[in-house]
Order: structure tokens, then sequence, then C-alpha cells
């Protein structure tokens, strides 16, 4: 006698359900989807117990007619698909016919429904699979139906349920989810008949933000709107300053359908690079929209996950989209000040005229001999600290003509300012170490590094404004979808620069340099400026590993384990394509002869052995990889640090220097540089604006 049989209808639904239902947040899903579908612009849900005792979902769709309500609930009973080539061109959310009667036959479930406005509707009845009831009622056009004692009689499944307030939780995530991808129409939550959430249904997808993260967080987003041949992008993205501690913020549509996409997430993310502190999520909501032909959504019980025909082509598109608006943004934090019911401005705030620049001058009685007369910074010559030493450096042949004619404007303008010496020795942030304090110590590396990369540019020959840079191109990683191509650097820069243009006012703490616009006062921090400033340097010379290529005067030689040996025999060629060459010199030993050479000097040994390392824990990296994060490394350990004081002349080239990258906001590890306080937040401050 056989074995094999076929199980019953009752027993298929129950399978059917374990893969549907999963949870509560499940049956919301399924029923909030299907009254989009029926083309409802009104829908609320209603829950208790985190939805185990009840689910509630009322619309006011097309509604079934009265033959259409017992077929709703068999299985494989849909309207949405009339043949196979359907499933290739689904633009519904639902298809399947698989949600009513699993849902059914784990709960009690009564469904009200009309199809017209006559006021006469079918109401049915269902509990565990079976039908109680079927008759006439009286409602409104549209349908409810209402899920109670979820998994009443399955008690293994509800012995697994979470608390209340998870299984609440994540209906109202995915309720959020539905929202962002429906803001034509207006969503309702209640849980213990409290109204939780709700949106307006205006079609506005930043009020619904609004309506879900608050009204701050939705004014700190960016539209996004471009389109290609196969794909259509909208939505709104954060600010980096707008982050996360995990992907949960990270919203993606597609054709109307919430889905989680690896693939997507890594194109935002990639969009993102070198934005975003580390362990730090983007808050964002994208809108995509394609043919029903490049996505395929049958792929997944829940239909959460989808895949594309163009996945290649679609990531590519979302990055590169995403990261042009990023890059053409103003993207300073910025102090928002408290909103005032009533402005009275009691004085306007004029402690200088700021069209013209800030004079550093200093009382006769407090000039000697090391002091910059014409600029009112200490000569960092006197007091030896690496101020002076970079001085030195800078104080040659152009540097030397450049800074004269710095100096000669400034005179020329104490000249035409009257005195106000006061007001300038209060205000003055002394910018160098005093005597009594000395300047931190830098290793050579580091006082090398600094004085190649503070080093007056080629364009500080032209007079033109000394802290305003013009922005080059930096050659950045382009996309993990795309092979990288070599961009030769056009030989002068572009007009424009994504910085202000900033006039110095001092230096804090040796970390912080202090600066001014006409919009308000400017705080830079040192180290990241620099480190941004030597990443996109480092970055296009890992790129030239031939023409930088240095022999070293005595190698330098690195042991190894035996297995750590031979993976890195495998990997000789990756070194070698940015400049370094390891050759076997015998048992687990490699040696270096020659390395680039800007690479920081006296770092040269740690820096490769980072290198190594991040050979040996990533597997998969390839030259890209290796290329930014060697430049990573290179650019943390090459630039300035806390404690290290400049001079005017040296601020002025690190700022004219960040003003030419092409990402100036955040270092590579996604720190801000700049942060901005307007003269009305200064105004409110001081409460000059009450």
């Amino acid at each position: 006698m056989g074995i094999i049989r076929i199980l019953d209808e009752h027993v298929a639904n129950l399978i059917a359900a374990g893969e549907v239902v999963e949870r509560p947040a499940s049956v919301v899903k399924e029923l909030v989807e299907n009254a989009i579908d029926a083309g409802a612009d009104n829908v609320r849900v209603y829950i208790e117990e985190g939805g185990l005792k009840l689910i509630r979902v009322i619309d006011n769709g097309k509604g079934m007619s009265a033959e259409d309500v017992p077929l709703a609930f068999q299985r494989h009973a849909t309207s949405k698909v009339w043949d196979s080539r359907d499933l290739f061109h689904i633009r519904t959310l639902g298809f399947r016919g698989e949600a009513l009667p699993s849902i059914a036959s784990v709960a009690r479930v009564e469904c009200v429904t009309s199809p017209d406005k006559s006021g006469l509707g079918t109401l049915i009845a269902i509990e565990g699979g079976a039908v109680k009831r079927i008759e006439d009622a009286r409602t409104t056009r549209g349908t409810d139906i209402s899920v109670r004692d979820l998994f009443y009689h399955t008690p293994a499944r509800l012995k697994y349920m979470k608390t209340v307030q998870t299984e609440f939780g994540h209906i109202s995530d995915y309720m959020y989810r539905l929202a962002l991808a429906h803001p034509e129409i207006a969503f309702s939550l209640f849980h213990q008949e409290k109204q939780v959430f709700s949106t307006p249904g205006s079609g506005d997808l930043q009020q619904t933000i609004a309506a879900i993260y608050g009204t701050a967080t939705a004014r700190a987003m960016l539209a996004v709107h471009a389109e290609n041949a196969d794909f259509a992008i909208s939505g709104w993205i954060g600010k980096p300053e707008l982050t996360r501690a995990n992907r949960y913020g990270m919203t993606t549509i597609i054709n109307g359908r919430y889905v989680r996409s690896f693939p997507l997430q890594t194109a935002i993310l990639q969009a993102y690079h070198t934005l975003l502190p580390i362990d730090r999520y983007p808050l964002v909501v994208v809108q995509l929209t394609m043919d029903p032909s490049l996505v395929d959504v049958n792929v997944h019980p829940a239909k959460l996950e989808v895949r594309f025909s163009k996945e290649r082509e679609l990531m590519t598109f979302v990055e590169q989209e995403l990261r042009k608006l990023l890059h053409r943004t103003d993207l300073i934090p910025r102090l928002q000040a408290p909103q005032a019911k009533k402005s009275v401005i009691q004085e306007q705030l004029a402690f200088y005229d700021a069209s013209r620049p800030l004079t550093f001058q200093a009382e006769p009685a407090q000039i000697d001999s090391s002091t910059d007369q014409a600029s009112g910074w200490s000569s960092p010559a006197a007091d030896g600290s690496k101020g002076g030493r970079i001085r030195e450096q800078l104080g040659t042949g152009e540097a030397t003509a450049e800074h004269g004619r710095s100096a000669a404007r400034s005179v020329s303008h104490a000249e035409a300012t009257p005195d106000r010496s006061d007001l300038s020795t209060a205000s003055r942030i002394d910018a160098t170490s005093s005597p009594s304090q000395p300047s931190a110590s830098l290793s050579t590396s580091g006082k090398n590094s600094l004085n190649r990369s503070l080093r007056p540019s080629p364009a500080a020959k032209a007079p033109a404004q000394p802290n305003v840079g013009a922005r080059r191109e930096a050659d950045l990683p382009s996309s993990v979808w795309q092979p990288y191509v070599e961009v030769a650097e056009p030989e002068e820069p572009a007009a424009t620069s994504r910085l202000p243009e900033l006039r110095v006012i001092g230096q804090l703490h040796g970390t912080y340099i202090v600066a001014e616009s006409d919009s308000g006062l400017y705080l830079i921090d040192q180290h990241a400026a620099h480190e941004r400033i030597n990443y996109e340097r480092f970055y296009r010379k890992f790129g030239q590993p031939v023409q930088a290529s240095q022999e070293l005067l005595v190698p330098i030689t690195l042991e190894f384990t035996a297995a750590e040996a031979e993976r890195l025999r495998d990997r000789e060629a990756l070194f070698a394509q940015v400049g370094v060459y390891l050759e076997p010199f015998g048992g687990n030993t490699f040696i270096i002869r020659s390395v680039p050479e800007w690479m920081p000097k006296g770092e040269e040994r740690d820096l490769l052995l980072d290198m190594v390392d991040l050979v040996l824990q990533d597997k998969s990296l390839d030259i890209a990889k290796l290329r930014e994060k060697s430049a990573i490394l290179a650019a943390c350990k090459a630039s300035l640090k806390a404690n290290d004081y400049l001079s005017r002349e040296e601020i002025e080239s690190l700022l004219r220097q960040l003003s030419e990258c092409a990402s100036p906001f955040t270092c590579p590890h996604g720190r801000p540089i700049i942060v901005s306080f307007s003269s009305y937040e200064l105004e409110k401050m001081f409460k000059r604006v009450m």
C-alpha cells in the first residue's frame, strides 16, 4: 500500500499559513495591501494586544460583490492574475490568492464588504477555516475585515510570539513603510484605542515623512528625482548628519512595493561613501519605478524580496544619482536656533564691516621682534614651534611672494581702517603656542608630510582671494559596480568651490580653525580637513604606482606565519598595483625594496603592515578596495593632529586645499570637517534677538 496521500484542504491551509502568516504584522501587511489594491484612499487599522486579540482594517476601496465574497477565502482565488503571462507583468501588491484563506485557517475572521454606495453589502464569518455564516449586511462602500484570536487553535505558534510591544513594533514599522510607499493614501494606526500615527494622504512624500519621523527630520532631507531609459528614481534622502544606528532607516520601494534589497542598500551606502561615520546608516526613502518585466516579485513567500533582470545597471544608476545630489549640496551642519514666537531685533550685530577681512592688529606696546607686524601672528621662527619650521619651508620662492602680497593687503587694509586695536586684541585667538606652552612635537613623517601638503599651491600665484580655492574633481572611488577608469587631472581647476568664501580669524586650542563668512561663523577641525585633503591626494597617487615608486636605501623586511606567507604569495600582484613590491626573502619572510615616494616618511612599515592585514582579513579584497583603504590609512597617519599650532599662512593654505576637494564636508571616516553658526543664531545666543 502506498504511503503518499493528498492532504485535505484544512491541513493544506495550515501549512500555507505557516509561510504567509508568520506573526500579526504579516496579517496587517496582507490586509492593508489588499486595501491598496482595491483602490482605497483612506485606510484605518485598529490593533489590540499587539494584534493577537484583534486586527481590524477598514478601507473605502472597491469592495466585493456577494458572489465574490465566498470565493475570496478559497485557496488560489484571485482577481489579479488571469494567465501565466501576468506573472511577468505584476502591477499589484498581491496576486497569489493565498493570504485570506491562510489567515482564516488560524483565526476568527469576519468580513463586511460592499462594492457600491447602496448601503447594502455582504457579511461572512469564518473560524479556523470553516465558514460559519454568510448574510446580507448594511455597510458603506469598501471593506471592513476583523481578525480575532490569531493562532487560537495552534498553541505551538502562539507560544513563540513575542511581547505585545514587540509584536506591535513590527506592525507599526510595516505600516510606516506602506505609508511611505503610498503618500497618496491617508493611513491611520490605532493601538488599544489610541491613535499612534496618521498621514495626510495628500500625495506629498515629505509630508508623510514629517508625520512619521517628525518635521525637523523631514526638513533635513534632500529631494531626489532622476530617470533614464529603464528606471526612474524619486524620494528623499537624509543629509549625512541625519543617521541611524542600523539599516531600518533605509526604505526602498519598487513600483509601490516596499522591499528589502541588500544590493539596493549597498548602492545607497556607496553613494554616502566617506560621508557617514563608522557603523552609522542614512535615513532615506527611495522610490524606484520600472517596467514590471524588469523585476520578479514572485521569489519570496511574503514578497519582501525581489530580483532584478538589470541589477547591475540599476545599482549603478541609484548610486550615481544619489552621489550627484550629495556632491552638489552644501553639507555643512548648522546649529538650529530655537523658534521664537515673536522676534524683536534690538540692535544689528555690527562688530566690524563684514565686507572686509578682519585685521590682526596689535597695540604698539605689544609688538616686538618676534611679531609679524603685518598680520598680528607670532613669528614661529622665534619660539621654534612647528609652525616656524613649516614657514621656513614656505618662505622661499613663489610662497614668499604670495605671503608678501597677503601681508601687503593686510597692511593696506589696516591703514584704511580706523584704529580698533582694543577690539582686535580682545577678540583675537592666539594662533601659535606661547613660550611657556611647548608645541606638540611631530615625527619626521608628520613634519615632512605637513610641509608638502601645506605648501602653497600653484593657484597661489594668481592674485586671488587667499582662502577661496577652485574645486578640482578628485579621482575618488567611482563605484563597486563599475571598473575603475583612470581620469587625468585637469590642467587648471574649475571656477567653483563647494565651500563658502572664508576669512580666517584664528585657531582654537591648536585643533580648530575659526573662520567667518558673510553668513556667520565657522569652526573647522584641522585634522579632519587635512585628512580629507590627504585622502584625495593619496587615492590619486595609489592609482599611479609606477610613476611614484622609489627604491629604499634600507629595505623593509616583514615576517609572517606560514599560512599568512602562503596567502601573501598568491596576492603579490595586488600589492604591485599600488606601488608596493613584495619579494620572498626565504622562509616566511618578505622584503620590500621600493614604496611610493609620497608614502608618509617614518610610517612606511606600520602602513605596510596595515595593508597586509587588510589583504589577509578580506579574501574578496580587490584593487579598488585596497587602493581606497590604503589611501585612508595613509591619510590618517600623515595628517595634522590636535595641538598642532599653525601660522596664518598655513591655515590659509589648508583651507584653500580643502575648498579644492571634491567632498570637503567630511573626513574619509565620515566625521564632519566644518560646522557653522549663522549670524541669526549668534544674535539669538547673545539675546540681541528676543
